[in-house]
């Protein structure tokens, strides 16, 4: 028995290790973002099998009807399906929040990689731009831009990605100039490892992660921006469906049809509010790690 007890006490204890999924269940945000996140996006994938109607058809026997069984959401002035308009409009809202986001991503973390490490002229020159697009207030440089190029989706986003990566390109220099004097960096170059190399390979994936957690939160900001703009007919033109033009449209029946700009408005509360948990939960996760 003496003998037993000492080979069990021999046998070292295997710490149990929790799956990818059984971990990300733990962290509430994450779980609860990614789930409003999912809704939002199969909703408006599937909107064509979600909803009968058309989203720019105007029926004028069905003027600003309320919601009902035959129209959740009731109708607007022109008698189109206000649910069915959310579900496409989801398409182009998270379409703007994706390519506004991940242009200025790689932009500004190819700018900040090569300004931190290298430093010199560029270094100076990029930081010295990155100071003026940040001392002017986001939304006003956005709308200024979009005046001069004109209004509608494409200059939207032109005038996004002059204006985004910037953010970007400041938080990846900061990180490299930290990552760069590490003893691993400095052993790289002593055997001879290229520039090329050192960067893609040995800095790029210990700077990228801030980069991605203030995108998650980025994507917020841009989805609001671009309802803001087609609010002010600066974004996404009509008869295209949009939140903001959503909004925008049913102000004038705001006390008759309330339904108009309520729905719209919750649609864009509730993406943001997953995207923000989803963004604060990994910020938190990693760093908890």
């Amino acid at each position: 028995m003496a003998q037993l007890q000492q080979t069990a006490a021999e046998k070292p204890v295997r710490a149990y290790r929790p799956g990818f999924f059984s971990r990300l269940s733990v962290n509430t945000k994450i779980g609860w973002g990614l789930a409003l996140v999912l809704i939002v996006i199969l909703l408006s994938v599937c909107a064509p099998w979600v909803s009968p109607y058309e989203p720019n058809t105007n029926d004028l026997t069905q003027v600003l009807q309320k919601p009902s069984g035959q129209h959740w959401f009731g109708t607007d002035n022109f008698g189109r399906d206000i649910f069915t308009r959310m579900l496409y409009a989801g398409r182009v809202d998270l379409q703007i929040g994706v390519i506004a986001v991940i242009v200025p991503l790689i932009l500004g973390t190819v700018i900040g990689l090569l300004s931190g490490y290298f430093g010199g002229w560029f270094n100076v020159l990029t930081m010295r731009l990155v100071d003026v697009v940040i001392s002017f207030p986001f939304m006003v440089l956005i709308i200024a831009i979009i005046s001069i190029l004109g209004p509608g989706l494409t200059n939207m986003y032109i005038a996004i990605f002059l204006v985004g990566w910037s953010a970007y390109a400041r938080i990846v220099r900061g990180e490299v100039l930290v990552v760069k004097q590490q003893e691993y960096i400095l052993a790289a170059r002593s055997i001879g490892y290229g520039h090329g190399r050192i960067i893609l390979r040995h800095i790029l994936p210990n700077v990228i992660t801030p980069a991605i957690v203030f995108a998650m939160s980025d994507v917020v900001l841009c989805i609001l921006l671009g309802a803001s703009l087609s609010f002010l007919g600066l974004g996404v033109q009509p008869p295209a469906a949009e939140w903001g033009s959503m909004i925008a449209e049913g102000r004038n029946y705001i006390i008759n049809a309330w339904w108009i700009a309520t729905f719209p408005g919750l649609a864009i509360v509730l993406t943001g509010l997953g995207f923000s948990l989803l963004g604060d939960g990994l910020a938190e996760k990693i760093e908890n790690q």
